[in-house]
């Protein structure tokens, strides 16, 4: 009788331990999916719709960081000029999250994005080429709005489409995800 009470006494102090562990890591499960969701809803609107008004405080913080080859960018406003050389400088624009997952604070997204090289990109003149061009991108959330971005994509790919390409014929990445 007295292991039965002392199992029953340990049973009763474990399982509020397991209940609470439990409800923090369904909460993080429910916190990931809603970042997801927003994430790729922001950018599939900035990309596909072209507007630049999801950039904001509503989606990200006061301060995101966008790191990039010559410096990291910090604040709304420069991140919203930095992605804009994308709506400038392509038209006929195929923008397509491949896969996107996370843990935690953290979120990676697998993006593929086509356009023709009409305008001026980062300062490089219109081609005319096309480009279709893979990579990813390392993502830190908080307090579910996107704190920092860092992308990863061959640049020399990049700059050989719209550089030497003339028939839009350069594929890059037949990436398809596993379901």
């Amino acid at each position: 009788m007295r292991i039965l009470s002392v199992i029953t006494i340990i049973c009763l102090f474990a399982l509020p331990g397991c209940s609470s562990e439990k409800s923090e890591m369904e909460l993080a499960a429910v916190q990931l999916e809603r970042d997801l969701e927003m994430y790729t809803g922001v950018w599939d609107k900035f990309l596909k719709d072209g507007d630049t008004s999801v950039v904001n405080a509503d989606n990200f913080t006061e301060d995101v960081v966008i790191v990039t080859s010559e410096g990291d960018l910090v604040g709304i406003d420069a991140c919203r000029d930095y992605y804009a050389n994308y709506l400038t400088g392509f038209t006929e624009i195929e923008w397509n999250i491949l896969d996107a997952f996370g843990q935690g604070d953290k979120l990676v997204k697998h993006w593929n994005f086509k356009g023709r090289h009409t305008g001026e990109f980062f300062g490089m003149p219109a081609t005319g080429n096309y480009l279709d061009l893979s990579g990813t991108t390392i993502v830190t959330m908080r307090d579910g709005k996107i704190a920092k971005e860092h992308d990863f994509f061959d640049m020399q790919s990049l700059l050989d489409q719209l550089s030497k390409s003339t028939d839009g014929s350069v594929t890059v990445d037949e990436y398809r995800s596993v379901n």
